[in-house]
């Protein structure tokens, strides 16, 4: 399993007051029973949708994206898209910075996440992963050529699969490098010559400037504190999600080439961002 990435120091969450707590109120509540209704809604779904199409979800995906894209809007965290979504079979990848990045990037695209096999023991969190056919995987050497056959399976279903190369979330100031492993999937003989990659990178804008990284969560840090700052926050900032131009999997020797240069795209609009 790979260890969560830390820094020296965290930004410091403002203390939360009387107004902080009128927020978190006016939009954790709304927040709250969006996704319990819509959960029970997909719930209800799937029991119609899986004895149809078994492991394809033609309805259900939509609405996982009407929850992502309206959490932005209560939240009052602006949701701004760069470039262009891919069409067609391929898979995605990104940089990983905040539990955010799940809303950030269903928002747009219906895609289907890869996470590590904790998350699904989380209560809450966990919950909706499993409802919303997120991909389990252990992180270790042993699992790999099972982690490949899972990623095999789920895109011949037609699913678009979303995982974080990096292994593990960070500041967002940064991409680290990424682990080629789970790239060997795109390799087998069935998928190599149709299967694309777009590699998508992920930025936060806080309003004030005060911390470019204060939509980060990573290391140690606790979920609770973390989602009760960033619904408190007065004044929100912004998501950029830029999308890159995707990489066709037949012009790369290995996983470990394919793995670099989408990396590189990455990290270049990340750059770009920062100058802009």
């Amino acid at each position: 399993m790979s260890e969560p990435w830390d820094s020296v120091d965290h930004p410091t969450m403002p203390a939360i007051g009387l107004i902080g707590w009128f927020h978190i109120v006016r939009r954790g509540v709304p927040l709250i029973l969006m996704i319990a209704v819509c959960l029970v809604l997909l719930l209800v779904v799937r029991l119609i949708e899986a004895p149809i199409w078994k492991a394809k979800r033609p309805i259900t995906p939509f609405i996982t994206q009407f929850v992502c894209k309206n959490a932005f809007y209560i939240m009052g965290i602006r949701h701004e898209v760069q470039g262009t979504v891919m069409r067609g079979p391929g898979a995605v990848v990104a940089n990983h910075v905040s539990w955010l990045d799940i809303f950030a990037l269903n928002a747009t695209k219906r895609i289907y996440f890869v996470s590590k096999s904790e998350v699904a023991k989380w209560p809450g969190i966990g919950w909706l992963a499993r409802a919303t056919g997120t991909v389990f995987i252990q992180r270790d050497r042993k699992s790999a050529k099972t982690q490949v056959s899972v990623f095999q399976e789920r895109l011949r279903a037609g699913h678009k699969l979303l995982f974080f190369p990096e292994g593990t979330s960070t500041d967002g100031l940064q991409v680290l490098g990424f682990k080629p492993t789970l790239f060997a999937a795109f390799f087998d003989d069935d998928l190599r010559e149709t299967m694309r990659i777009q590699p998508v990178t992920v930025k936060y804008i806080p309003d004030d400037s005060s911390d470019p990284r204060i939509y980060g969560w990573w290391g140690d840090m606790d979920f609770g504190p973390h989602l009760l700052a960033t619904l408190a926050a007065t004044r929100q900032g912004a998501v950029s999600v830029r999308y890159h131009e995707p990489v066709k999997v037949r012009d790369f020797a290995n996983r470990k080439d394919l793995s670099l240069a989408v990396e590189n795209a990455v990290r270049a609009g990340l750059s770009h961002d920062r100058c802009t």
